[in-house]
């Protein structure tokens, strides 16, 4: 399976990091075809211009800036997205990925007026992210991250498409325990794509 690995954190040593290498080599080991992204490393703008904004609307030109991005994410066949959640939400790296990347006439289309989801070439996605607070504050919080994996993401994508969403909440209390563990997780969910 071609599968599109995302990772938005810009520390290299980082736990994060270190879960995106994993699950990159996890995925290779088990026969898959891995793009991998580092939005850091390859020094992706997250803000979209007045000219993208202008044209937003016209397909043949609002992919142009980012057709690099597009070009992957249509080839892809599973989502794994591999980021920290700061502020309750995404990295400003890989809220501006979605925000220039998810464009109408790639992972949607509008008919007639309505919102059509078009990335049907993706039928699984995975994300793997961390949280430096407790799962019981995220939830007081509404915890925006897991509803847009679990809704924004599912819309988007091929009907039926499984979405799997694991956390590491408690980051500013972890142990290599806790992190092993997590990782642990990670790896049977990576096997199971």
């Amino acid at each position: 399976m071609r599968i599109l690995v995302v990772h938005a954190h810009p520390v290299s040593s980082s736990f994060n990091a270190s879960l995106f290498r994993m699950a990159v080599d996890r995925l290779k080991k088990n026969g898959h075809d891995v793009d991998a992204i580092d939005l850091y490393a390859d020094g992706f703008d997250p803000v979209m211009s007045e000219a993208e904004r202008l044209n937003y609307h016209d397909l043949e030109a609002n992919r142009q800036p980012v057709e690099t991005y597009v070009d992957r994410l249509l080839a892809a066949e599973a989502l794994v997205l591999v980021y920290p959640v700061w502020n309750y939400g995404f990295p400003a790296i890989l809220k501006g990925w979605f925000d220039r990347v998810f464009l109408p006439g790639v992972s949607f289309g509008l008919v007639n007026g309505k919102v059509r989801p078009t990335l049907h070439n993706i039928g699984k996605i995975l994300v793997v992210t961390s949280y430096g607070g407790s799962r019981f504050r995220s939830w007081l919080m509404g915890d925006p991250p897991r509803k847009i994996a679990h809704r924004m993401l599912r819309a988007t994508v091929r009907p039926g498409a499984s979405v799997k969403y694991l956390a590491h909440y408690d980051m500013n209390l972890s142990t290599d325990m806790t992190r092993h563990a997590f990782m642990t997780r990670v790896e049977n969910a990576l096997d199971r794509i």
